[in-house]
């Protein structure tokens, strides 16, 4: 049977509490246990459920759905079936290292529910037949009496029946980046945004203050947590660029194999060859056709990629991200914990007509008093004001030492008004001693202040602090640069237009004041006002220089929140956001149909009071329109946007299990910025992918070009089995590798990101690879026709061949490390190519040099004349690539990727 917040439910926030109570069929008594047995069995427990939970086995299957692995297990069984020992073992532990790394990093992936289900509540107090008692958070039903204390985590999502002082900690659902407080009053609008349903608590938030009691309408995957997690179960991660340009390789290399062998047959059996010979030289071309160490140099690579970004603060779980991050056109980032460090800061002091800013971000106690831009020292008004404010506060900042960072034990506000008392040279610690506190009036949602009594000398003073309203209106007195004045109607009007214009730049606005010889009775009464202060969660200070250093790359950098409009448009106008683009607010999004968000997505710059629905949809339509879209976020609201993008990324210090499970990346430091250095270093991992796939794959067209050549003119093969095999791992898979580690340009950050719909694939690399490989073939050929027309004989041609062709190899992987430069731009600039081809000039020279080895190649040994020769070949391949690059740069290839 369906929860009752089932879509024929009713909107729960816009009933009374009478309402609440007669629909759920529950009392101020709470439910006979009876009726608690009725309700568990219709609903089940409250608990999430992982619908269609994968198992361990199908993932494991499913690695060998890969296009590219099939046919190196098809080559492997053919290599043990010719007797090729050697090979097969080769091509099966590069097939079984590429399985078990997919299946490592996908059973990762599908750990995101059990993080959600494990923010769930333990145990929860209720009230059933009248008595309060403790029972497991998972035996909760609709109709349950809940009650709720400062530091409880909510169990279920309920209606608030009782709020005492009650706020609540959102942030992990709404990003809602204070508590909220809470109250019972019934709200109107039935569609009004989470964050702003402020008599209802949700499943997974936290009670920071105050106590309440209130009624579950919802459990299980009926809570928020629970749709959240429905999103998470129905979100299937797409396919990378560089995994759909893989299997396209693998299917066009499959299909190739497969109709050289057809061919080769046909011809011989034509030219009364033996039908084995020729079935033979069918299966050594296609093993020609494979790049057996393409996977391993893929995933090698990305793995090198991975411990490069770890240095720069990201860290990779799922390999393909690394290539898929490069090419990111769109980052959708969370504001809370984000852009922002998630930490109230006081950036204003209004005393008797004049403002002062405070700089300085989060709870670092470093910062300045600014007037017009010039740092002053804080008058002795603003000191009052702020000694004020930090003895009536009950929160404190400690330092962690290991990491150099503060943290703050309390609430965010409090948090503000002392590190602001901080930066003046006032710590709560010394204030506390010198002035100990006497006496407290403790703050309500009804007076919506908080007052303490302090011993000052032989006197008692009270200080009060609160919303600017009640404050003024227990204050008949002001504090002026003359001392004490009388509080006329105007200066009344005159704080409220203050409070108004630092409301209007979305700073949270806080009263202050005080009244010396006072007691407890008349210490409301009476009071002095001293000022405001103004504090909002501000940018992080290295926000803005990513957020630029994002446009001149090209990115496109969308702020998405769930916070309040007035404090979004304030963050994005301080990083520098909302320039010619929109604001839009979550109930606009509601009313927009899929075809018209996609109309209107790339003209909009901040989306506020969203859901998390909303930013899945909005990270879909940015995909509809041709993006790679990077979703940065670290709360539960994040998840499904962060598993649906095409690079998630999670906050590794403030983000929940959930979020980083269900990103493909996190951040270290919880940095902004370093989502930059990380695009930087996918662009060069990109530009090095797509060196070692032009190398292989040009490797491979002049190896199949080369047999076939030879098979249709009706010669010998020109090279053995094992020297193809050799040369598809050892000679080409070393460079290749060193590809992947190629030194990035320059300009790396100053390019356009590149076309997702291209690919790797573009005309030029196309080109690049066809001439490469067609002019090593026709080389060879060439070569190898005139030595067996020596009198060296098969093996002389075949051992001339087999050095030409790696002599080739090894000229190329110097002119793919760039499609667009020459060859003579930093040459030697890739040490572990020097080093990888030093190696494996070595071993050719062993190879040809060392008799046991000499034949199982099939080679015989070479003169120097006869080693000059092999070379000559060789360095005709330089010229040609680099007329190729010099025909692309002049435009003659197509636009450049």
């Amino acid at each position: 049977m369906s929860q009752p917040t089932s879509s024929s439910a009713p909107a729960w926030h816009t009933l009374s509490v009478d309402g609440v109570m007669s629909h759920l069929q529950s009392s101020a008594d709470g439910l006979a246990e009876a009726e608690v047995e009725r309700r568990l069995a219709r609903y089940g427990p409250n608990e999430l459920q992982a619908a269609g939970r994968v198992s361990p086995w199908t993932i494991l299957f499913q690695q060998f759905k890969n296009v590219l692995i099939v046919i190196l297990i098809i080559a492997t069984g053919i290599s043990a079936f010719l007797g090729q020992g050697v090979e097969s073992i080769a091509i099966g532990v590069i097939v079984l290292f590429a399985v078990i790394l997919g299946f490592v990093q996908e059973y990762r992936a599908e750990r995101a529910i059990e993080a959600l289900r494990q923010m769930a509540a333990p145990t929860v107090t209720v009230i059933r037949h009248g008595q309060e008692i403790e029972i497991p958070a998972r035996e909760l039903v609709p109709g349950d009496l809940v009650l709720l204390h400062a530091g409880d985590k909510v169990a279920a999502d309920a209606r608030l029946l009782e709020s005492i002082n009650l706020e609540v900690d959102e942030a992990a659902l709404t990003g809602e980046s204070v508590p909220v407080a809470k109250g019972t009053e019934a709200l109107e609008g039935e569609d009004i945004a989470l964050g702003d349903r402020d008599n209802l608590v949700f499943g997974g938030t936290i009670a920071t203050y105050g106590r309440g009691r209130a009624v579950v309408v919802a459990t299980g995957m009926a809570t928020q947590f629970g749709r959240i997690a429905e999103m998470l179960q129905s979100v299937a991660i797409g396919r990378t660029p560089l995994q759909e340009n893989l299997d396209k390789v693998g299917r066009v290399l499959g299909q190739a194999a497969l109709v050289v062998v057809v061919a080769v047959v046909a011809v011989g059996v034509l030219r009364d060859q033996p039908l084995l010979e020729m079935f033979i030289f069918g299966i050594a071309l296609a093993v020609a056709a494979v790049p057996e160490a393409l996977p391993a140099v893929v995933t090698i690579s990305l793995a090198i990629g991975v411990q490069r970004m770890v240095k720069r603060n990201a860290l990779v779980r799922r390999l393909p991200a690394v290539e898929t991050l490069g090419g990111t056109s769109v980052i959708c980032s969370d504001k809370t914990g984000t852009l922002t460090k998630d930490e109230m800061t006081a950036r204003k002091l209004h005393t008797f007509q004049r403002t002062t800013s405070i700089s300085g971000s989060g709870y670092d106690p470093e910062g300045e008093f600014l007037r017009n831009g010039t740092a002053v020292a804080p008058s002795q008004a603003e000191m009052d004001l702020l000694l004020a404010g930090a003895l009536v506060s009950d929160a404190h900042v400690v330092r962690d030492d290991t990491h150099g960072s503060w943290h703050l034990k309390g609430d965010p506000t409090e948090g503000a008004i002392i590190v602001a008392a901080a930066k003046a040279g006032m710590k709560k610690e010394d204030l506390d001693l010198r002035f100990p506190r006497v006496g407290e009036i403790p703050f309500t949602s009804e007076s919506k202040r908080m007052t303490t009594l302090h011993s000052v000398g032989d006197a008692q003073v009270a200080y009060a602090k609160g919303a600017p309203e009640t404050i003024l209106d227990a204050c008949s007195r002001r504090l002026t640069s003359q001392g004490e004045a009388a509080l006329e109607d105007a200066d009344r009007e005159a704080i409220l237009e203050a409070v108004r214009a630092m409301a209007g730049e979305a700073l949270r606005v806080l009263g202050v004041a005080r009244k010396a010889d006072a007691t407890l009775e008349d210490a409301e009464l009476d009071m002095t006002f001293l000022g405001l202060v103004g504090m909002i969660d501000p940018p992080r200070p290295e926000a803005k220089s990513a957020v630029e250093q994002c446009e001149r790359a090209g990115i496109r950098v969308v702020m998405i929140t769930g916070d309040h409009p007035l404090t979004a448009q304030a963050v994005a106008g301080e990083l520098g956001l909302l320039g010619e683009g929109h604001l839009v607010m979550g109930e606009e999004l509601e009313g927009m149909s899929d075809e018209s968000l996609e109309r209107r997505v790339e003209n909009i710059e901040v989306y506020a009071r969203v859901s998390p629905a909303h930013k899945l949809r909005v990270v879909t339509a940015l995909q509809k329109c041709g993006h790679i879209v990077a979703m940065t976020g670290d709360g539960v609201n994040d998840a499904p946007a962060l598993k649906k993008a095409d690079i998630g990324v999670a906050m590794g210090i403030t983000g929940t299990d959930v979020s980083k499970e269900a990103a493909a990346m996190t951040l270290i430091d919880d940095n902004f910025a370093s989502i930059v250095a990380a695009v930087e270093e996918g662009r060069g991992i990109f530009e090095n992918i797509k060196k070692y796939l032009m190398y292989l794959l040009s490797a491979n067209i002049g190896e199949i070009g080369l047999i076939a050549g030879a098979v249709l003119a009706g010669l010998p093969l020109p090279l053995t089995a094992v020297q193809i095999l050799y040369v598809n791992l050892a000679t080409d898979g070393l460079p290749a590798l060193a590809l992947s580690v190629d030194p990035p340009d320059d300009d790396v950050m100053e390019r356009a990101p590149r076309d997702a719909r291209t690919g790797i694939f573009t005309r030029r690399v196309v080109t690049l690879m066809i001439v490469g490989g067609l002019w090593s073939t026709a080389a060879n050929l060439s070569l190898f026709i005139w030595a067996l027309q020596s009198s060296g004989g098969l093996a002389y041609a075949v051992s001339m061949t087999f050095v030409s062709l790696v002599l080739i190899e090894f000229l190329k992987a110097f002119n793919f490390r760039s499609d667009r430069r020459s060859v003579l731009h930093r040459p030697f600039a890739n040490k572990w190519l020097n080093l990888a081809l030093l190696w494996e000039m070595g071993l050719l020279v062993f190879i040809m040099s060392f008799p046991p080895l000499r034949e199982p190649f099939g080679v015989i040994p070479l003169s120097l004349t006869d080693w000059l020769i092999a070379s000559c070949p060789a360095l005709t391949i330089s010229p040609v690539l680099e007329l190729t690059k010099w025909l692309g740069r002049r435009g003659w290839l197509g636009r450049e990727a």
